[in-house]
Formats: structure tokens, sequence, C-alpha cells
């Protein structure tokens, strides 16, 4: 039985990839800063919480991330921890910057002292790139980071990359696009709007208020992304791959699709506020998957839009559950 740890196991990526590896028969070790203290909705809302090991350390903490190494011995570790959100970053850069690039420097070095063969996924992100002007990013496309979020995330990639070329580490990135589901917290805008959106079709709230709904951005189906971090660590050689959809929506788009799952038509209901627009916001983000697709086999089978229509029925269904 193969060993696996995630570190950040109880977010949204860390649920769904320890559901995979348990149907992969693997023994996941779930890593969370407190486990006493932390959520664990995701993993029980997934049937996994009882299935998976849960130990409390904090990636910021180098004694303990190397104590938890040499415990579990661990054939694979998927680095998924840190502050996630991007709008939060702006407020919180020190944080951030410490929860994400200084986490997977302890994680890298870790590995490297220990002499430890496991293989190692960090989780980056297509905010490394910044505003490309309308441009469709690829594996060769140079960073330009407009947050604390992405800078820390650019971070982390070329440590990553460092330490896969000089010391010899199977370690590799997926620059992660947006990826969505059911189990995303308030705070980001697709769950936002979901959760609006359905409060609004039962009578519970009168109206959307939203940022910039003019920017666009590649969205796909959480699940699948998880599955491409596995097939990542599969390979013969380690390299990084951009995970996304390659299709582009406008958020407005995203929000018609929402509404009109629910039988409304979105304008009725939805108005922007200027308090809600970013000060450095990337207009659109396109990415080009063609790499995943040829050396990984992997595409995404969602887009934008069934991501829309997926979360709105989960929503529908936990509430109908909660009832």
């Amino acid at each position: 039985m193969r060993c696996a740890v995630i570190f950040g196991a109880t977010g949204q990526d860390g649920a769904f990839l320890s559901k995979l590896l348990l149907e992969k028969n693997y023994r996941v070790v779930g890593v969370s800063r407190n486990v006493q203290a932390a959520s664990l909705d995701n993993l029980d809302r997934l049937k996994v919480h009882s299935h998976i090991e849960l130990v409390s350390a904090a990636i910021k903490d180098p004694e303990q991330v190397t104590r938890v190494i040499r415990t579990y011995q661990p054939d694979e570790i998927y680095n998924l921890a840190g502050q996630s959100s991007v709008s939060r970053s702006f407020n919180a850069p020190v944080e951030t910057f410490e929860s994400i690039s200084t986490g997977s420097l302890n994680l890298l070095e870790a590995v490297r002292v220990l002499n430890s063969p496991a293989r190692v996924f960090t989780a980056g992100s297509g905010d490394c790139f910044g505003d490309l002007g309308g441009q469709t990013a690829t594996e060769k496309t140079l960073f330009s980071p407009l947050s604390p979020y992405g800078m820390a995330k650019a971070a982390a990639h070329w440590q990553t990359a460092v330490y896969r070329q000089v010391y010899g580490l199977f370690a590799c990135t997926g620059i992660l696009f947006n990826h969505e589901s059911h189990l995303r917290p308030d705070c980001f805008v697709t769950q936002k709007i979901v959760r609006t959106a359905c409060e609004i079709s039962r009578g519970q709230a009168s109206e959307l208020v939203m940022g910039n709904i003019s920017i666009e951005r590649d969205w796909g189906w959480a699940p699948e992304y998880v599955a491409a971090m596995w097939m990542m660590l599969q390979q013969d050689k380690p390299e990084d791959y951009i995970l996304a959809t390659g299709v582009t929506m406008r958020l407005e788009d995203f929000i018609a699709a929402v509404f009109q799952r629910l039988g409304l038509d979105w304008k009725d209901h939805v108005k922007t506020d200027q308090r809600f627009f970013r000060t450095s916001d990337i207009q659109t983000h396109r990415a080009s998957p063609a790499k995943a697709a040829e050396k990984l086999d992997w595409k995404a089978r969602f887009n934008g839009r069934d991501v829309a229509a997926m979360m709105v029925d989960a929503e529908l269904e936990t509430f109908k559950d909660n009832k």
C-alpha cells in the first residue's frame, strides 16, 4: 500500500484528492495546521473523514514538517496548504507569503535533508502570470504576478524547480487555473454567486451585489484537477503542467448560467458596487492545457457553464438534506 501525505487536506482540493487516493488504495495522511480547530466539513461531505489519518502540523514550521515526513515515510507528498484567497492576500500579504512560499521551502528542504524518495506535487496558480492582455499562457510564459497571492505562488513554483534541478528531487508544480466545486467557501466568488442566487430563488434574499463582472476566467471542475495532480506524480520524469480547461468565460456569463439553472433572469437581481472592485485585478485569464493533454492524456470534461450548473445542483441538494 502506497502512502500519500496531503498538506492542506481539509480544503476543497485536499478533500477531493483524499477521496481519489483512497479509491486507489492509498494510505492517506491528511495534514492540517490544527486538526482540533479545523473545519472537517469537506472531508465529512465526501465521506472520507474516518478513512484518512489526520495529523496536526503547521507547514510554516520546519520541525513539524520534518516530523511528519520522517514519521510516515510517504511515497507521495501533495502541497495544497496555504492561504488560498487572492482577495484576502491583499490584506494579509505576510501571512500569504509565509504559508505558501515559506511553507513550500520547508517541505522541499525536509525531503532533501531526510533523503526521502517521496515525489512532491506543489499547487501553483495561473495568477503567477498576471495580466497577459488576453494572450494565452503556456508553461513557457513568463510570470508577472499582480497580487501577494500570485507572488507567493510564483516563489513556490521556482523553489520547486530549483529543488528538482539542483538537488534531484522528483518535484513538480501544477499551474492551476480556477477550479471550483460545491466545497468552495463563501469567500470565493463562484460560491458567493451560487449561494446568493439559491437564496434569491427561495425568497431569502433579494439581490446579489458584485464587483467587476466583466473579468474573464477559465473555470474548471475541481475533482478533475486533483486527478491531474496524481497523474503528474506517476510520470517517469517530473515536469510542470498548466491545468485548465482552455475555455475562458466572462464572470457575467457565469452569473447568467447560475441564475438560468434556477429559472431566473440574472439582470433582475444583480447589481455592481465599486467597493468590491480590486485595484489590480486581472482582466482575462487564458490558458493552454495542451501539454497536459499530450503528456498526461488529461483533458477537462467540464467548463465554466457545467461548473455553474453542478454547483447549483449541489447547493439545492444540500439545502434539501438539511431541511
